[in-house]
């Protein structure tokens, strides 16, 4: 004898489950949706795109996605020193480089691809001779990847869009973080506090809003 009650239960149960399947499906997109419109409006904000029209010209369209520039284009644009780190993965000499020593307020960007990386409110004197910073400007702007060369394992920190090389990073930092971004100079370029607006990379009226923005501590000196 057919059971019409245990069959209509069955439909019933699928049904639901379509059901659920579409909105789960709807929720997913929505929140895809969200997730990059806050992306453009953050590569916006973070003056991405006006460096890189600045810097490279018409040898790249940047509008949609970072191209990154021949190993031709990049050895004219680059110094010998800034080539060896950012492409061949070297290592610049310590207490030796550019920004091992600097205590100004501002933000550090990637040298190929402009994209902002560290702030100085993160920066503080490791005593190892290279810049070290306690966190990135924003988690999703590094990649990191296991890096077994000279006979040790250690966690490299490349840049997620340009892929240039930046340093390492070790667990010996300070907290809040207990990390320590060991990066080189050759890698970044500084843009000092008052000169964020002027470059491009604030588009509110005041020059450290770009730090605001991302909930950071106004820059007010401390390291």
């Amino acid at each position: 004898m057919i059971n019409l009650e245990y069959i209509r239960n069955r439909l019933l149960q699928k049904y639901l489950n379509i059901l659920g399947f579409i909105r789960q499906k709807n929720t997913i997109k929505t929140t895809a949706k969200k997730n990059t419109l806050k992306y453009k409006y953050y590569r916006y904000r973070s003056g991405r795109d006006q460096y890189l029209k600045k810097v490279w010209g018409n040898e790249m369209e940047t509008k949609k996605k970072f191209l990154k520039p021949s190993a031709e284009e990049l050895r004219k644009k680059l110094t010998p020193i800034q080539y060896k780190v950012t492409q061949k993965s070297d290592t610049e000499r310590p207490f030796h480089n550019e920004y091992w020593d600097n205590k100004r307020d501002g933000i550090y960007v990637d040298i190929v691809s402009g994209e902002p990386l560290f702030s100085s409110v993160d920066k503080y004197d490791s005593k190892t001779g290279w810049p070290s910073f306690t966190k990135p400007i924003e988690p999703h702007v590094i990649v990191e990847k296991e890096d077994r060369g000279f006979f040790m394992t250690r966690t490299e920190v490349r840049s997620k869009y340009a892929d240039s090389h930046l340093g390492h990073v070790f667990s010996d930092g300070p907290k809040p973080t207990g990390l320590r971004y060991c990066i080189n100079s050759a890698s970044l370029r500084f843009i000092p506090k008052e000169d964020l607006e002027r470059e491009g990379y604030s588009s509110a009226g005041s020059t450290s809003a770009l730090m605001k923005d991302r909930g950071k501590i106004a820059m007010d000196g401390r390291r």
